[in-house]
């Protein structure tokens, strides 16, 4: 039986992760086929991870039949599953978003604020039209999105595509759960978190271990340790003991651009100052990896790739992939319908949320209601997102400013223009449905 997997944005840096996590799982997801793609701009990327991805299958020995292409509709053709990883106008349009954000004192996060709002509007119209063509060609795959802002660009898909089977996948909650179990000494395969919550602002509700609730141990570990469970593209700085008693959840990584706002951005700044934007650092890790790609005795994921801030993409994109394939119904963290799931958010929004993975897809855990001390800010989060994908949709100035005012990390609505009209002129090139 054949088993075809896309990959689209194939020539990134990231792909030899998920090539491995194929590799991995091979017995129980036998995938026979993987395609990847990307444009012509990123040719020259993409015959590099290539070559190194053969050669990391040919090591294993295991049947898998690997190739790219430039045709995106010809790589779709029978695919089962595609995976999108894509990001529109490359690391030099985040290098933009980053410069013009700090130079006007605002944190230049690429997922979050002004910069997070810009990546979104560039890239839910390309998302839109890869649906199509999924539609069209390959109607029954699952399509598994990990291009950020991973949250808002999957609510786009399933709210204007007329593809459906859509899941946006993140690695945030798999680094928690492995700092979990690294914090406690435990398997992580024993941790369970319950999330609750949007992508990149959604918190551990409960933590449980062999199935007991070890929540305010975790915690009180969590503060005796100063563990850092951030990616490598956040630097963390810490929580007061304070905060973490008085919220009595797990926050994740991102959320010091919100709770730590001001200390955050004066180390953004400092960091702006001393090294450039986190863009200019990720193209020189990308450059030293591409490096590296090149050796023809390379035939493994290099550990250099984890400085590049997706570890665990891998686990998250390929273990839901074979609990779909095989019907699974374990529980997974997915970015999905909320369908009731949360009831103070709308129904037809994406929520990041705990789900039984099935043949079928994601069937959303239902956590109830928000908890006080986060209602608030998520409510507020859920509907500047909204705003986002409207002013996507339409190209309308006034919905993207009303977007910028409304994110808690830009909230001045001078401020708003001034980084609204000096991004949509950087990315003028990018965004058409402005253009009008």
């Amino acid at each position: 039986m054949s088993l075809k997997v896309t990959i689209i944005g194939g020539g990134s840096s990231y792909t030899p992760e998920i090539i491995e996590g194929f590799m991995n799982r091979y017995p129980s997801f036998p995938v026979t086929e993987i395609v990847l793609v990307d444009i012509e701009k990123g040719h020259n990327k993409l015959k590099i991870v290539t070559s190194l991805a053969k050669r990391m299958i040919q090591k294993s020995g295991l049947p898998i039949k690997l190739s790219y292409t430039l045709d995106r509709r010809k790589a779709l053709e029978n695919a089962d599953f595609v995976a999108t990883q894509i990001r529109v106008g490359g690391l030099d349009a985040r290098e933009k978003d980053e410069r013009i954000s700090l130079s006007h004192g605002v944190i230049g996060q690429e997922t979050n604020g002004a910069g997070g709002i810009f990546k979104a509007l560039r890239t839910i119209p390309v998302m839109l039209d890869i649906a199509q063509d999924i539609h069209e060609i390959c109607p029954n795959a699952w399509m598994i999105n990990f291009t950020n802002p991973a949250g808002i660009v999957t609510e786009a898909l399933l709210k204007y595509s007329p593809h459906k089977k859509v899941i946006g996948v993140c690695n945030i909650p798999f680094n928690m759960k492995n700092s979990v179990a690294e914090m406690m000494d435990c398997n992580v395969n024993d941790v369970e978190i319950e999330f609750i919550g949007m992508n990149h602002f959604v918190f551990g509700r409960s933590v449980y271990i062999q199935g007991e609730d070890r929540t305010a141990a975790v915690l009180e570990k969590m503060l005796q340790q100063n563990v850092d469970y951030s990616p490598a593209n956040i630097v963390s700085i810490g929580w007061s003991e304070t905060f973490i008693h008085a919220l009595k959840m797990l926050p994740n990584p991102y959320h010091q651009y919100y709770f730590q706002k001001e200390e955050t951005l004066e180390k953004d700044l400092t960091a702006f100052k001393e090294n450039g934007t986190r863009s200019e650092v990720v193209k020189q890790v990308e450059m030293d990896l591409f490096e590296k790609y090149k050796d023809e005795n390379l035939d493994v994921k290099p550990e250099e790739l984890e400085k590049r801030g997706g570890a665990y993409y891998s686990d998250a994109a390929c273990n839901l992939m074979d609990s779909i394939h095989n019907n699974k119904g374990d529980v997974q963290t997915v970015n999905t319908m909320n369908n009731g799931a949360i009831p103070d958010l709308p129904t037809n929004s994406v929520i990041e949320v705990n789900a039984v993975i099935t043949k079928d897809g994601p069937k959303a855990i239902a956590s109830g209601h928000l908890p006080l001390n986060i209602k608030g800010i998520t409510i507020q989060m859920k509907a500047f997102e909204e705003l986002v994908i409207e002013a996507a949709i339409s190209g309308d100035y006034l919905k993207a400013y009303e977007a910028m005012v409304m994110n808690p990390l830009v909230q001045n609505e001078k401020k708003a223009k001034i980084l609204l009209d000096e991004l949509l002129e950087a990315h003028k090139d990018y965004l058409p449905q402005f253009q009008k």
